[in-house]
């Protein structure tokens, strides 16, 4: 679905680029993001704003560019105005004067909900392969 892949493409420039507001709207106004890298999961656009500033912040003071590569996504409908979708997610570093390289590939599995905004997140789980 064309939507979705829109709506992670503008979810990750938003975070590449330390647009924080941008990115956590991209979830619900109660959206919850969980991940294995992070001891709690953030919730709710405060919470998720504050996160995206963290992490881009982290980015900028060790000097490497991070770029989030969603793909492979399968959605599936799961009621009226609800999605499930299920893609990877690369993340690849690019240290000041350095080559790129994979940090990690994950799986992302999200519960997509149809807003008069368009396509939001409710809810992604990160998943590790090992």
């Amino acid at each position: 679905m064309l939507a979705v892949h829109q709506l992670y493409g503008r979810q990750s420039h938003a975070i590449d680029s330390g647009r924080a507001a941008d990115w956590a709207a991209t979830f619900t106004s109660d959206g919850e993001f969980r991940s294995p890298s992070y001891p709690e999961p953030s919730t709710g656009t405060v919470e998720l704003t504050a996160f995206a500033e963290r992490f881009h912040a982290a980015c900028v003071e060790s000097g490497e560019a991070l770029h989030h590569v969603i793909s492979t996504v399968d959605v599936a409908a799961t009621g009226p105005d609800a999605l499930t979708s299920t893609a990877y997610l690369q993340i690849v570093g690019t240290p000041r004067g350095e080559s790129s390289r994979l940090l990690r590939i994950t799986t992302i599995v999200d519960e997509l909900v149809r807003t008069p905004g368009g396509w939001r997140i409710r809810r992604r789980v990160v998943l590790r392969d090992g």
